[in-house]
């Protein structure tokens, strides 16, 4: 998105700025205590527990699909057969299919990005290649409508790009996206690490159980959307969506619904991350997908002593930046969500760089 264009929506989003999102009454589930997951970025729950990935690392440990029991416990792993480059987001459709999105692109620089689908029972899961139709993207969000079709949503400050593959995907070749609309976020006053810049870019999404809600997350909220007849992209293109405050996480990129629906569920990058529980008021429980179980093998080992992660500064008590002067500061202010894009970005180079998928 041209940066003109960025300014353009954020400033919409300003003057149509709705109430500060009401913070949901957050309870701590369980804090994941491995050393190898420090750099948190897709999670989604099962009926016994949770799935994990980390986002791309130079370490073999980190680049596994972790299975968490209750408890957040690491009970089994499964590798890739062959490295991926930088995963971001993952969900479980109504079959019980896992489908983990590598899809971060922190430079622009990929020819293609991809899913990786594990099957319930596979040993291994089976890498598909996607393709931008009008170049690379930086994305972390995944959504999987009820059909099974895997929707894509950009990290584009303002407005994210909408995407999904323009026929079936295929091992050995890479599929065609096509873009299919683009989604802007309200903009709220909700506290973050971030401060204004992290309610800017779109870091996790999710779609419920039943099939009836989506969800996409910012650094400082998540907004849920009605979804009809199983069209998530109208949904989440078209839809008015309600926002949940997520205040002071410490570095929010995931999102991902309980098993039985009746509650958001988020995790944070960093040291011994506790996955949080949002509840949704007066949502009856639905039934689970099929089990997702982790495939049949040995039990994971204990994980390496936890290696440290990069700080992210605390922006302490955010200010209200809707007070005086603050449309007028709109343009320099997505100056500073795309440098937080970039620190980000340069931060995560440091700790890796790795080759091409």
């Amino acid at each position: 998105m041209r940066w003109w264009t960025a300014v353009a929506v954020v400033l919409a989003g300003l003057l149509a700025l709705p109430a500060p999102a009401a913070a949901a009454e957050r309870r701590r589930v369980c804090q994941v205590r491995d050393g190898r997951l420090t750099e948190l970025s897709g999670l989604a729950a099962t009926g016994s527990g949770y799935v994990v990935v980390n986002d791309g690392s130079d370490l073999a440990s980190h680049r596994k699909i972790f299975y968490l029991d209750a408890s957040c416990a690491v009970v089994r792993t499964v590798s890739y057969p062959s490295r991926p480059r930088d995963t971001e987001d993952l969900g479980i459709a109504r079959d019980g299919t896992l489908w983990v999105a590598d899809i971060g692109d922190n430079d622009a620089e990929r020819g293609t990005v991809a899913l990786w689908r594990l099957a319930p029972g596979a040993k291994a899961p089976v890498l598909y290649r996607l393709s931008y139709p009008d170049g690379p993207h930086d994305a972390e969000a995944l959504l999987l409508a009820p059909s099974g079709t895997p929707i894509i949503v950009t990290k584009t400050v303002g407005a994210g790009g909408v995407y999904v593959p323009v026929g079936p995907l295929a091992a050995g070749r890479a599929t065609p996206l096509r873009r299919v609309g683009e989604v802007a976020l309200p903009v709220t006053t909700t506290s973050n690490p971030f401060s204004f810049a992290g309610r800017l870019v779109i870091t996790g999404g999710a779609v419920s159980p039943d099939g009836r809600f989506a969800v996409l997350r910012t650094y400082a909220d998540a907004f849920e959307f009605d979804v009809s007849g199983g069209d998530v992209v109208a949904a989440v293109t078209t839809g008015r969506p309600r926002p949940v405050a997520l205040p002071d996480e410490p570095q929010g990129e995931s999102v991902a619904y309980t098993a039985d629906g009746t509650a958001l569920l988020t995790v944070s990058e960093g040291s011994d991350p506790a996955i949080l529980r949002y509840p949704r008021p007066d949502r009856p429980a639905v039934a689970p997908p099929p089990a997702t179980s982790a495939p049949p093998g040995p039990p994971s080992s204990a994980g390496p002593s936890p290696s440290a992660s990069a700080a992210v500064a605390a922006a302490g008590n955010d200010r209200n930046l809707l007070s005086s002067g603050a449309v007028a500061a709109a343009a320099i202010l997505v100056a500073g969500a795309l440098a937080l894009i970039a620190s980000v970005a340069t931060r995560r180079r440091r700790r890796r760089r790795p080759p091409p998928t």
